[in-house]
């Protein structure tokens, strides 16, 4: 794979129109600044990262988790952008590197938009209420690639659909980002028939044909598959914004678990200085003798981390440069720093999986999600696949018309079910599951 052809500022789209006029800002900064101006992403503050919401004490939701991703991602790939014009000093194309710590940006922004509601939660009640529960009686109605995509449900091929599918009265494109922000977030480029026990991929069989146009057009290498099935190599960038996700959430989990006091002051402190040499060490640990407050000494750590692992990242990521372009690379960035970094981030995922993601409110809010959404998408389903039933009418009648639950296929139908509780927050999910079942009526005397 070759840069030049990597960073291309071609509209999905829109790939026929191009406004010539120069401006202030980069097609990739008009990217960033289209998401955030967007409805998907204004709905993040309403939908779980961990921890439920909302609390006295506050801790991240989605909205804030990908801004400070998309803020963390471009101090990464400008970074490593600062040391691949140095590698490649005097190559004419060196210029195209300028604009990947926008394109980055724009990805880390986008790159939970496609979550449901729940959390993590929410795309395994989707996957397993077709896998496990009511959803199976559908298997023989749909194909093979259909079945794969709503049994292996994955919020980051929904992403590559938001932004790119042509919802009910929106333009052609969806959002008309650019191609290369829209290969940044697909970190999983195969089809799902292709995910197996991981149950990972990067897009839907509805969107299959729109990816490879994106990646024949950006020059991603096309992997040896079985045949009929499609894998492409990552874009290069997708390394920096998954990196940019690993730093924020390892760090930022431990950080709002030592606010709700699941994990002590005195367990965090050593697992954090854990990161540094021993004159690092020392110098961070005066420092932090200057204040009292223990959220304070915590936050320091997390920045200092950070930072950190941004340079880490981006010289791992330079160091491999040739092999990433070649798609042999594998594995992510955080997995092939320096040992010492590399160890002690492992120390902090075992910890998180030990005490964070156990913790009695985290698993309650999964077990929630887990039934509410599985009711929602009863509910939905039944109503789209009959739609002359009285009740089915009243139901469809609350679902917004971007929705092409009139679709002449039931994949279709199935598919603007999905797309309709995947746009909501926890919030407004919760609210219908209790309207829906009586729960909270507003009755008039």
């Amino acid at each position: 794979m070759s840069w030049a052809k990597l960073v291309s500022d071609k509209r999905f789209g829109l790939e026929h129109y191009h406004d010539s006029k120069q401006g202030v800002r980069s097609d990739f900064q008009r990217d960033f600044d289209r998401l955030i101006f967007s409805s998907p992403f204004r709905r993040l503050q309403n939908k779980t990262q961990v921890f439920p919401l909302p609390g006295s004490i506050f801790v991240h939701n989605r909205l804030t988790h990908s801004l400070e991703v998309a803020c963390v991602g471009r101090s990464l790939a400008t970074e490593a952008a600062i040391r691949l014009r140095e590698n490649h000093a005097g190559e004419k194309w060196t210029a195209c590197l300028d604009s990947i710590g926008d394109i980055v940006a724009a990805g880390c922004l986008a790159h939970d938009l496609g979550n449901p509601p729940f959390g993590h939660s929410g795309e395994k009640a989707i996957a397993t209420y077709f896998s496990e529960g009511a959803g199976r009686q559908l298997r023989e109605k749909l194909t093979e690639a259909q079945w794969q995509d709503l049994t292996h449900f994955e919020g980051n091929a929904n992403t590559f659909r938001l932004l790119t599918h042509r919802f009910n009265g929106r333009r052609q494109g969806g959002f008309a980002m650019t191609y290369s922000t829209l290969a940044s977030i697909v970190k999983y480029p195969f089809e799902s028939s292709l995910a197996g026990e991981h149950g990972k991929f990067g897009f839907f069989d509805s969107e299959r044909e729109s990816f490879i146009r994106v990646a024949d057009e950006l020059g991603l290498l096309p992997l040896h598959s079985p045949a009929g099935l499609i894998r492409y190599a990552r874009h290069p960038l997708v390394y920096l914004v998954e990196a940019a996700d690993d730093i924020c959430y390892e760090i930022m989990d431990i950080e709002d678990a030592h606010k709700l006091k699941i994990l002590s002051t005195e367990e965090v402190i050593p697992l954090l200085l854990s990161y540094f040499d021993e004159a690092r060490r020392n110098h961070i640990e005066r420092v932090m003798g200057y204040v009292d407050d223990a959220n304070e000494k915590i936050a320091y750590l997390r920045s200092s981390i950070v930072g950190l692992l941004v340079e880490k990242c981006a010289e791992t990521f330079v160091k491999h440069e040739e092999e990433i372009l070649a798609g042999t690379f594998r594995g992510a960035l955080i997995n092939h720093i320096p040992e010492r970094e590399r160890e002690a981030y492992r120390r902090c995922e075992a910890l998180s999986w030990k005490k964070i993601y156990s913790d009695g409110d985290v698993v309650e809010i999964e077990l929630a999600g887990t039934r509410i959404i599985s009711f929602l998408i009863d509910e939905l389903v039944k109503a789209v696949s009959n739609p002359g039933l009285n009740y089915s009418k009243l139901l469809l009648a609350k679902v917004p018309q971007q929705y092409e639950i009139d679709s002449p296929t039931l994949y279709g139908k199935i598919q603007a079910v999905l797309d309709h509780i995947s746009g909501m927050t926890d919030v407004y999910a919760l609210d219908l599951y209790r309207r829906l079942n009586g729960m909270s009526l507003k009755i008039n005397n």
